[in-house]
C-alpha cells in the first residue's frame, strides 16, 4: 500500500489565504497545469451560487472522532438517530460510543487495526461505527447481504480483527470465520436497542418471519454485553490526524475486482464540509429549519449515506430517520408520512418505486427542501414526474467510493433538471482526458478525472491498482466517460466498460435507457451490448413493464422514433424485475450473464 498521505499535497493545492480565495471568485477563473503543459480555466466557478465559496477553509476538526464529540456536546438534547420509533439523542450517542470504544481497546485492539461492521440501518450501526473511530481503529463497511465468498474476501483482504454483525447474517460470518483474522465477534439483534418494543420485534423476526438462520459462533458477545463491559472501562485518548485511515470502503472501482478505497479522516471531513457549503444554496429557496430531518433509506454501509446522511447530518445537528429495509416501499412511504422530512437522498430506482406507490402521492411534501439523486443517473422522466408530484426537484450529484463520495453536484437553488452531474464542488477540479492522459477541450468526450481533498489515499495494499487510477498530478481516473460544457456542467455518457460498439459507433446504454423510460408503459429498462456477427455488437434492452399489455413492437417503435438507427435495440427481453445492488443500482453485469 502507498503511504496514507499519498496525493495529499496535490489535494491541498489551490487552497490558500482567504484573500487568494476571494480573488479567485472575483475573476471566476484559476489556472491548473496539465501533463501536456496546457492551461485550462475553471469554467464551473462562473456558475457557482453566490453563497458558496470556491475553496474550503481550514478544517475545524482534526478527525471524525473529534467531529462526533463536539457535535454531541453542542447538540446533546437533540435526536441524532431514530429507528422503528426509537430515538437516540446526541448525548446518548456519545455515551454509547464511548463504552463500545473502551471495550474495543480493552480486548487489545490498537490504533490502525481494522474492525468490520455488517449491519443494515439500525441504531447499533452508527454506535459501532463511531465507537471504532473513537478507539483509533479503522471501519470496514460490509454489505450484510454478502455471500460467504464475498465476505471472506473482504475480511481477509482488510485483515479485520473484529466484526459487529446483525444476527440475521451471523450464519454467513460463521461459515468463513476460521479462514480470517477475526477473533472477536459481536452479534446484535434487530430489536436490541428498541427497549420493550424490541422483544416483540425480535419474536416476529425470529419466530414468525423466520429471518434468522440458525448459527453458532462460540465466544461471541452480544451488543448489550459489550455496552455493559465497556461502561466499566475508561476510553484511552488516541491522537488522530487527518492523514490517518478512517474507513476501508470496498468497491469494484473501474475493474470490478473488490478492493478497499483508503479513506482518511481528512478525506471525509473535507467532503462533509464541501457538502455543507453546497447546502447553503438550498436555503435560498426555503428557510432552513432549526432542526433538519433526513430520511436515511440508503444503507449506512454505502458511502453515499455515510457521508451525506450520517456525517453531514451530525455536523449540522440533524436528525436521521433510519430505514432498515428500504425495499419495503409501503413501509417506507408510511415512515415518510410520519415526519416532516427536509432532506431525502435516494437513487433513480427508489424515486421511481415511491412514485408508483398510490399512497405516496397522497403525502404532504410541503416540508421537503431537497431530494438528492446519486449512485446512478437520474432519468429525466423520473425527475420531471418527481418535481410535479412533490414540488421539489431531484438534484443530481456524482461521486464514487474513491471520492468519499461527492465530487460534483447541481445547484440546490434551481429546479432545473440539467441532465448533468452538475459542477465540481468547492476545492474540486474536474478534467476530461483522452486515453493518453491529455486534457480535452470543452464539449469533447473523454474520461472524467477528479482532483480534490476528498480523493482517496489509494487502494488498500494494492499499489499497482492505485497507480493505474491515479495520475502523476494527483487526479483520480474515474472510468466514467463524459464531457464538460461551457458553463462547467459535466454530462456522463457512460462507463468505459459499459460502452457498446455497433459498427464502429459508440452507443452509451444510459441514453438508450433514458429514452425507454420515456415510454408510459415501461417501468424500468437496462441496455447492454451482445455479440453480433454483422455489427460486432448489438443493443439488447431488458424491460420491466408498467403496462402488462406492452409489446415488443411498441417498444421498438418508440425507440425508432427517438434514437438513430445504430442506437436502436435489436433485441427486447421482458422481465418481471431487473437485478439490483442493495442500494438499488441496476446491475448490467448480471444481465450480461
Amino acid at each position: 500500500m502507498l503511504p496514507v498521505n499519498w496525493c495529499q499535497v496535490d489535494h491541498r493545492r489551490g487552497t490558500g489565504a482567504a484573500a487568494a480565495r476571494e480573488r479567485e471568485r472575483d475573476t471566476m477563473s484559476s489556472i491548473s497545469v496539465h501533463p501536456n503543459g496546457a492551461k485550462a480555466d475553471k469554467p464551473w466557478l462562473a456558475s457557482y451560487p453566490d453563497v458558496v465559496p470556491a475553496e474550503l477553509s481550514p478544517p475545524e476538526h482534526a478527525s471524525l472522532a473529534e467531529l462526533l464529540e463536539k457535535s454531541c456536546a453542542r447538540y446533546a438534547d437533540r435526536t441524532v438517530f431514530s429507528s422503528m420509533g426509537k430515538a437516540m439523542s446526541y448525548r446518548e450517542l456519545e455515551s454509547q460510543t464511548r463504552k463500545v470504544a473502551a471495550w474495543l481497546q480493552s480486548i487489545g485492539l490498537e490504533k490502525g487495526d481494522r474492525v468490520a461492521v455488517m449491519m443494515p440501518n439500525v441504531l447499533q450501526n452508527p454506535v459501532a461505527t463511531y465507537a471504532i473511530l473513537r478507539a483509533g481503529l479503522v471501519v470496514v463497511n460490509v454489505n450484510p447481504l454478502y455471500t460467504p465468498r464475498e465476505l471472506e474476501h473482504q475480511l481477509r483482504d482488510s485483515g479485520a480483527k473484529a466484526i459487529f454483525v446483525l444476527e440475521n447474517f451471523a450464519r454467513t460470518v460463521e461459515q468463513v470465520l476460521n479462514k480470517t483474522d477475526v477473533r472477536h465477534v459481536v452479534v446484535t439483534s434487530l430489536g436490541e436497542m428498541l427497549g420493550a418494543k424490541g422483544l416483540v420485534v425480535n419474536f416476529v423476526v425470529r419466530k414468525v418471519k423466520k429471518l434468522v438462520p440458525s448459527w453458532s459462533i462460540p465466544g461471541h458477545k452480544s451488543f448489550g454485553l459489550v455496552l455493559r463491559e465497556g461502561a466499566a472501562k475508561k476510553l484511552q485518548p488516541v491522537t488522530l490526524a487527518g492523514g490517518d485511515i478512517a474507513f476501508l470502503q470496498y468497491t469494484g472501482g473501474t475493474t470490478g475486482v473488490a478492493k478497499g478505497a483508503v479513506l482518511t479522516h481528512q478525506n471525509l471531513l473535507a467532503n462533509k464540509l464541501q457538502l455543507s457549503l453546497w447546502l447553503r444554496s438550498a436555503f435560498q429557496l426555503k428557510k432552513q429549519p432549526e432542526v433538519l430531518n433526513f430520511l436515511c433509506a440508503l444503507p449506512l454501509y454505502h458511502i453515499f449515506a455515510l457521508t451525506v446522511n450520517s456525517l453531514m447530518g451530525m455536523s449540522l445537528g440533524a436528525h436521521n430517520i433510519l430505514i432498515a429495509n428500504p425495499r419495503d416501499i409501503p413501509g417506507l412511504v408510511k415512515e415518510f408520512g410520519k415526519s416532516n422530512i427536509h432532506i431525502f437522498p435516494g437513487l433513480n430506482t427508489l424515486f421511481n418505486a415511491l412514485m408508483n406507490n398510490a399512497e405516496f402521492a397522497k403525502l404532504d411534501f410541503s416540508s421537503l427542501i431537497m431530494s438528492l439523486g446519486g449512485g446512478m443517473a437520474v432519468q429525466r422522466p423520473v425527475a420531471e414526474r418527481w418535481l410535479k408530484m412533490t414540488g421539489t426537484a431531484i438534484t443530481e450529484g456524482y461521486g464514487l467510493s474513491e471520492t468519499s463520495p461527492v465530487a460534483t453536484a447541481n445547484r440546490f437553488d434551481s429546479p432545473e433538471f440539467t441532465g448533468s452531474i452538475g459542477l465540481p464542488i468547492p476545492s474540486t477540479e474536474l478534467d476530461i482526458r483522452d486515453e493518453e492522459g491529455r486534457s480535452l477541450p470543452l464539449g469533447e468526450i473523454g474520461e472524467i478525472c477528479i482532483r480534490g481533498p476528498q480523493v482517496m489515499a489509494g487502494y488498500w495494499q494494492k499499489p499497482e491498482e492505485t497507480a493505474r487510477v491515479m495520475t502523476p498530478d494527483g487526479y483520480f481516473r474515474s472510468g466514467d466517460m463524459g464531457f464538460m460544457d461551457e458553463r462547467g456542467y459535466t454530462k456522463i455518457v457512460d462507463r468505459k466498460k459499459d460502452m457498446i460498439l455497433v459498427s464502429g459507433f459508440n452507443v452509451y446504454p444510459n441514453e438508450v435507457e433514458e429514452v425507454a423510460a420515456m415510454h408510459a408503459g415501461i417501468l424500468e429498462a437496462a441496455a447492454i451490448g451482445v455479440p453480433d456477427g454483422h455489427s460486432g455488437e448489438a443493443v439488447k434492452l431488458f424491460v420491466v413493464r408498467k403496462d402488462p399489455n406492452l409489446t415488443e413492437a411498441e417498444v421498438k417503435a418508440h425507440c425508432t422514433a427517438n434514437l438513430t438507427n445504430y442506437k436502436r435495440p435489436r433485441f427486447i427481453e421482458f422481465r418481471t424485475e431487473l437485478p439490483k445492488s442493495p442500494v438499488g443500482k441496476i446491475l448490467r453485469k448480471d444481465l450480461r450473464g
